[in-house]
Parts: C-alpha cells; structure tokens; sequence
C-alpha cells in the first residue's frame, strides 16, 4: 500500500525541485543584468554579475533540502533558518522584478514575478508536500485497511441476545440491534423469526 504513495512522493519531489531550479535558472539573467547596471560586456563587473543570482540561488536551495530533511524528522529549524529563506527568496524577487517596476510595465512585471513567485510558494509546499506523503506511506495497514468484517453469525448471535419474547422482529428491529447493512437485515429477521416455535 505505501509502495505507490512513496513512488508518487518521489516524482512530485522531483516535479518540486525541477520546477524551483527552472525558475531560479530563468531570474538568473534579469539578476545578472541588475547586478552589471549596464557594464560593458565581458568587461570584470558583467563576469561578476553573474555571481550574484547563483550565490543567493545556492543559499536557499541548501535552506530548503535542509528543511525538507528536518522536517521529515520532526525537528524544527531556528529562526534564522527562516529569515535567510525568506531574505533569499525577497532579494531573488527584487533583483529580477527591478527593471520591470522602474520601465513601468506592467507585462514586465507580471513576467518577472511569475518565475519567483513559483519558487516562493513551491519551497514552501515541496517540504510541506513531502511530509505529508512520507506520513500517507509510512501509514500501517491497520490505518488504511477497513475494520474487520462481522459475520452472519455474529450477527445473529448479537441479534438473538437481545431479542426479548414480546419484541417483534423486523429488519429495521434487527439494524437497530446489531448495526448492520439494510440488505443483511433482511435475512437476519428471516433466520430469527424461523426461530420461533
């Protein structure tokens, strides 16, 4: 049963960190080209821009797996974890919506948030996702498995015990008494009644 739930675990993880690297990989040129403010082309100041995006990048991935694992484990990360998350997250934003915000366009801007807004709200679901999943896997079979059936004879056994000389015996009398299904009830109060005399 948690062979499946852990396979799927498994490809929405991937799905996640695919869909994170892809948008850190498409802010990764707006950042360079705020980092190098107009910096003439292979010139020092455009080679170290690009420096700027895969270092913020770096940094919050390795908060977010961190993050993903300790949570998996039930241990609770401090404060600063979650403000250097945050503080990452927010300079890749402004970093790459910049240029959109001072052109006034308002095309630009949707375009350029898009990409880290995604990054956003997948770090926190990725790990919140995988929690939960590993949860829904590590489940027991008695979690998952519907309760032990009653049979017939339990039933009527149950049945009989409380049947009283005066009760008359009916299908609803017998679902009241044991519980079970309106297609069984039938049959129960047909077995009791070919019990009298």
């Amino acid at each position: 049963m948690s062979e499946p739930i852990e396979r799927v675990a498994v490809q929405v993880d991937r799905l996640c960190w695919t869909g994170i690297l892809l948008g850190l990989a498409f802010t990764m040129t707006n950042v360079q080209q705020f980092a190098a403010a107009g910096a003439a082309v292979w010139s020092l100041a455009w080679f170290a821009a690009w420096l700027l995006d895969p270092m913020v990048s770096l940094v919050l991935l390795a908060i977010l797996r961190a993050e993903q694992v300790t949570a998996r484990h039930g241990v609770r990360l401090g404060g600063w974890v979650r403000a250097a998350k945050w503080f990452t997250l927010g300079a890749t934003y402004v970093m790459n919506t910049w240029s959109a915000f001072v052109a006034g366009s308002a095309a630009l801007v949707v375009l350029h948030s898009v990409p880290p807004l995604v990054v956003f709200v997948a770090a926190e679901a990725v790990t919140e996702l995988r929690d939960k999943l590993g949860t829904a896997a590590g489940a027991t079979v008695e979690d998952v498995a519907p309760a032990p059936r009653t049979s017939f004879a339990e039933y009527l056994a149950v049945a009989r015990k409380a049947r009283k000389s005066s009760a008359k015996v009916s299908p609803a009398w017998v679902r009241e008494v044991t519980g079970c299904s309106r297609g069984l009830s039938s049959k129960l109060a047909a077995e009791l009644n070919g019990d009298q005399p």
